[in-house]
């Protein structure tokens, strides 16, 4: 046991300094490029270099929605002004639709991914659907006007998501 107490008290001192550089990590909320962090919510937001990297939860996922991912980061000047009704925006906290794919496009041109729209039709329908009809040269409030008029029956309650101008 006298063998063991060194052994005991250097692996305490490890794991002490391991749980308080990660409780810093997640206190300050700031996830660096090919991180992870699972949210409360169960969301999983991953971070890579640029919108040109999707993240690795994407690996396993049809094409499809990996190319919605892909349209959604270049499409933020859209999404941002697109309601999400799928309930995400009490139970994920998201402002917009293009929260349900990207939390946030940093200065740095990282991007922290949101897993939540791999497990959401809704949250897919309206990022295609928006980014369809800004391609066919709707403004930005007809298209706003179409979204809240599709999805205002037999949905969730929207995203408190600003008007566009």
């Amino acid at each position: 046991m006298k063998k063991l107490l060194p052994f005991m008290l250097i692996l305490i001192l490890i794991l002490s300094a391991c749980g308080d550089k990660a409780q810093q990590h997640a206190e300050d909320g700031h996830l660096e490029v090919g991180h992870e962090k699972h949210l409360p919510n169960g969301d999983l937001q991953e971070v890579t270099e640029s919108a040109a990297v999707l993240p690795k939860f994407l690996d396993d996922k049809p094409e499809d929605m990996r190319l919605v991912y892909q349209v959604a980061a270049s499409a933020s000047d859209v999404l941002t002004y697109m309601p999400c009704y799928c309930g995400c925006g009490e139970s994920a906290g998201h402002g917009n639709n293009l929260n349900c794919f990207v939390d946030e496009i940093r200065e740095d041109g990282s991007v922290v991914w949101d897993d939540h729209g791999t497990r959401c039709l809704v949250c897919l329908e309206i990022a295609v659907k928006s980014v369809q009809m800004k391609q066919e040269g709707k403004s930005m409030k007809e298209i706003r006007e179409i979204i809240d008029e599709t999805y205002k029956e037999g949905y969730a309650e929207p995203t408190d998501t600003p008007m566009p101008a």
